[in-house]
């Protein structure tokens, strides 16, 4: 069988959404500093540059693992890896920016904006990154959109708003009391994989009547890339049609509607 490349087409418009159900939106670049990477002297120089970010937080590293052998007690290790970074929070609570050894991530949390606002401070923010720790490439690029969609309890069910396969065991007419699913879907023609989870969140209150259904989607490069801005942006784009085509084709019009 012959695979059927996909072409990513990014003249398609999609609805705007004025009450889309994004938690939590994240950009993420692996990105190696490669000057010393030390808390007073990261810290002296971003403070300046980040006036809107008034919580700023050290990040540290560790690393745990456990060892077992026939006839012999469990050896736990622990072991610090040192100071890793920075987490900077804005004033409005809205935006998160980590400022780490091994690479910068940028969040946005609800309510989500727009696209043009959201990888408009990423990328500001991405700049700072680069003057701190001189990458000289990316090691993997990550897009990142989780949505919660709020239901009532004695509500209609899950299925009205995600796409699901429409039979769980074959021959047993079950509704589903919970679900786990997770999608890995590569893309021909070019360097990205996308992962879709799907799943109920539990009841976060005791007492509560309603529930969230968790829709998220990860698009992530498959390999490294030099620094030129264009390319940068390019791939940025292309992941978010990705993420586009993977969230409208997760959800049902009934939900959609919901939204507008």
């Amino acid at each position: 069988m012959v695979s059927q490349i996909l072409k990513v087409d990014l003249t398609e418009q999609f609805r705007r959404l004025p009450h889309a159900p994004i938690v939590e939106a994240v950009i993420e670049m692996r990105a190696r500093a490669e000057v010393p990477w030390e808390e007073s002297t990261i810290r002296g120089r971003l403070t300046p540059l980040l006036p809107g970010y008034q919580k700023i937080e050290s990040q540290s590293e560790f690393e745990h693992d456990m060892q077992f052998g026939p006839g012999q007690d469990a050896v736990q290790r622990h072991r610090d890896l040192g100071w890793r970074g920075l987490r900077c929070e804005s004033a409005d609570h809205l935006h998160i920016a980590q400022f780490n050894r091994d690479g910068f991530v940028f969040s946005r949390l609800r309510p989500y904006d727009h696209w043009e606002q959201f990888q408009g401070e990423a990328m500001r923010l991405w700049g700072i990154y680069q003057g701190l720790a001189s990458p000289s490439g990316i090691q993997r690029l990550g897009l990142r959109f989780i949505n919660r969609i709020e239901l009532p309890v004695d509500g209609p069910p899950p299925d009205d708003y995600l796409r699901m396969p429409s039979e769980v065991l074959a021959g047993m007419p079950l509704s589903r009391a919970g679900f786990f699913h997770r999608d890995v879907l590569a893309v021909p023609g070019y360097p990205y994989i996308i992962t879709i989870v799907r799943t109920v969140q539990p009841i976060q209150v005791a007492g509560s009547k309603w529930f969230g259904l968790l829709l998220d989607i990860d698009v992530f490069s498959t390999e490294p890339f030099d620094l030129r801005d264009d390319l940068l942006t390019q791939r940025l784009i292309e992941m978010r049609w990705l993420k586009n085509k993977a969230f409208f084709g997760s959800i049902t019009e009934q939900a959609l509607k919901s939204f507008e």
